[in-house]
């Protein structure tokens, strides 16, 4: 499923071909994604200038004025810049052509993505607006987690990727982050200092950041708006290495479910 830093990587890569340009036509292919897209979308879009694009959290924001579109990838979906020359192929489901002839394609073999259209002020939306915290907004604080996790017996993996806590902390990063940190993540959250939490904050910025600056993590069919593979895999610490042993310590590595979801974390590093 493409995470957070796969979407930021596909946002700062579409954004300089089709912002400032003009939709000219809109190529709906296959009309049922997660949620039905709307029969008049091309009339909707047609002529209006994409004037900027926003992420929040895994949705991607095509601002239209004072109307949006609103992409979620789901669980395998993608955004490629093509040409309008370049013809379509299997789960290739939605076409966006604009004025300076280029396409940007909407890709998704599951199906399990969206395109929404919005009149509305999109963060407004019924989708966006009861998110939590970006992972890069300055509301990240020690503070902020610890007073959010009193009270609470989940575990602190499932806390930071709880969505309505902070967005884009998937399973990877999440697991990336807790080691860097220092945390095992089946620790209570209301277990964990607010000293730990001004650390696990520092360290998922970190960790995010440095997986979109490596194009994000490959999963699967995911590929970047250019086409290219993320490379952040290729650094991972313990996400995908059970039975390895742990870059730090040579304990190896522990694999365990927790909310169906593989966790991975080492017992010694991580108290």
């Amino acid at each position: 499923m493409p995470e957070l830093p796969e979407v930021e990587t596909t946002k700062r890569g579409i954004t300089p071909h089709i912002v400032n340009q003009t939709v000219k036509k809109v190529i709906v292919r296959n009309y049922k994604l997660r949620w039905p897209i709307n029969e008049n979308l091309h009339d909707l879009a047609y002529n209006k200038k994409i004037t900027s694009i926003e992420r929040r959290a895994k949705y991607l924001i095509l601002n239209l004025g004072t109307e949006a579109i609103i992409l979620h990838l789901g669980m395998s979906g993608r955004l490629s810049i093509t040409c309008k020359t370049e013809p379509p192929q299997k789960h290739d489901h939605i076409d966006f052509i604009f004025s300076n002839n280029k396409v940007l394609r909407y890709h998704d073999p599951r199906r399990f993505g969206a395109c929404i259209w919005s009149s509305q002020t999109p963060l407004e939306h019924k989708l966006l607006k009861n998110l939590g915290i970006e992972p890069f907004d300055e509301e990240l604080t020690a503070e902020t987690l610890y007073k959010s996790s009193r009270n609470k017996n989940k575990a602190i993996k499932s806390f930071i990727m709880d969505s309505n806590n902070i967005v884009g902390v998937g399973n990877i990063y999440a697991s990336e982050s807790l080691f860097y940190a220092g945390i095992n993540p089946t620790k209570p959250c209301r277990e964990i200092t607010e000293n730990q939490y001004k650390n696990l904050a520092k360290k998922i910025k970190t960790v995010l950041l440095r997986a979109i600056q490596q194009g994000g993590t490959t999963l699967r069919d995911f590929l970047g708006s250019d086409g290219s593979l993320g490379y952040f895999s290729q650094e991972l610490a313990v996400y995908g290495r059970n039975d390895k042993p742990c870059k730090n310590c040579n304990t190896t590595i522990t694999q365990i479910k927790m909310n169906q979801r593989s966790t991975f974390f080492c017992a010694s590093c991580q108290s």
